[in-house]
């Protein structure tokens, strides 16, 4: 998929949120703050082990190469979720820069449309236990110059994360993304 068709899917995509829709908690011509959290019926170490599947959970439509299958990423700091397809074609969707197995994991994403802008995000997934409860946190911060109206794009990339947050927690608890 070519850039502009990325960018166009992601700025077209308003529907499909679902139930984990997420808390535009702050929104302004400079950054976005989204926040989604849902109980899972997983254990953290199986939603870690997820989380780590990567190609199976990410829908290929917010791919540039058109096929999640093209992604990886390297679960250490300053490993790269990277995707490699045809003829030498790659993209850094983000830098890793934290883990803690079965808990956490950081990275510095400016996902899609994003990257041109030359923003700073950082993307967060958190796998907890409450009252004995499990729960899957995924937090995405964005800021960058006001002049790139960030608070246009919030909406269309929360609902581009919907719909990740929800193949992720479906991959975990039934063992498919779809």
């Amino acid at each position: 998929m070519k850039f502009t068709a990325l960018c166009l899917a992601v700025v077209g995509f308003t529907g499909f949120a679902g139930k984990a829709t997420a808390d535009v908690s702050q929104s302004s011509p400079s950054g976005f703050v989204l926040n989604f959290r849902d109980e899972i019926t997983v254990p953290p170490q199986d939603m870690w082990r997820a989380i780590a599947q990567l190609p199976r959970w990410w829908n290929s439509q917010h791919s540039y190469s058109g096929s999640a299958a093209n992604m990886s990423i390297d679960l250490q700091a300053g490993g790269c979720w990277c995707e490699r397809w045809g003829d030498g074609q790659s993209a850094q969707h983000g830098q890793v820069v934290l883990v803690q197995p079965g808990r956490v994991l950081r990275l510095n994403a400016s996902l899609g449309p994003l990257q041109e802008l030359a923003v700073n995000a950082v993307l967060t997934i958190v796998t907890s236990t409450q009252d004995g409860k499990h729960f899957l946190r995924l937090s995405y911060r964005v800021s960058g110059n006001a002049e790139a109206a960030l608070d246009k794009l919030a909406a269309p990339v929360d609902a581009v994360l919907a719909v990740q947050f929800k193949r992720l927690k479906a991959l975990a608890e039934k063992g498919s993304a779809e």
